[in-house]
């Protein structure tokens, strides 16, 4: 059985794109990056897709005008490429329930949050300023409501006595470049499915996908 294609949707630099794209290197990763797309021309992740050699695909979303438009496009240029599963890797853009509808069970994104706390933008800030002790990130599969799609796995650190949202990011993210590929793989190897609006593993994978860092 060949490796599964996957598309990755940005929106700028590309951060955890490129951890995607690194573990696609290694020879048993379950999938390798069929494309990458972004909805912004000028979005430096693309130039990191050129450089690994992957084709990389500039769809304006101000051009293209409605959501309606975007998404018609992205879906075009990702069964253009083959792709089989979607990973949203800092995608800004809300999608349509019926593009999500025609990747539901295939599309998986990653949220600097523990959700189902602090849904959408600036979630560093707003957890320093709720007081929680730990925060850390989520890899759910999209459902038409922003980022409530079922949770896959969670990475979690503690928050520190003078943490700004700057050093907070600063230790979410490398937990987030570890836990993004994992889930990806296991979903590209068959592990991870969606029933009934809930995910579903075929072993221990609920936990074993999961990051507990202590700092």
């Amino acid at each position: 059985m060949g490796r599964k294609r996957v598309g990755i949707l940005i929106s700028g630099r590309g951060s955890n794109m490129a951890s995607l794209v690194d573990a696609a290197k290694q020879e048993t990763c379950a999938y390798e990056i069929a494309c990458v797309i972004s909805n912004r021309p000028d979005a430096q992740g693309l130039q990191i897709a050129e450089t690994a050699g992957i084709a990389a695909v500039a769809l304006d979303h101000k051009a293209l005008g409605t959501r309606e438009a975007l998404d018609a496009a992205i879906h075009d240029a990702l069964l253009a490429h083959e792709a089989e599963l979607v990973a949203c890797a800092g995608f800004m853009r809300i999608m349509t329930s019926d593009f999500i509808a025609k990747w539901d069970g295939r599309m998986i994104n990653i949220h600097p949050s523990l959700l189902p706390l602090f849904k959408g933008v600036n979630t560093h800030e707003r957890a320093l300023r709720a007081g929680v002790r730990v925060h850390g990130c989520s890899v759910h599969f999209i459902s038409a409501e922003l980022d409530a799609g079922a949770i896959i796995a969670q990475g979690v650190v503690k928050v520190m006595p003078g943490d700004d949202a700057d050093t907070l990011a600063a230790r979410v993210l490398p937990v987030e470049h570890r836990i993004y590929p994992a889930v990806l793989n296991a979903l590209a190897e068959g592990r991870i499915g969606l029933e009934n609006g809930r995910a579903v593993f075929s072993d221990n994978d609920a936990a074993g996908l999961s990051v507990l860092a202590s700092g």
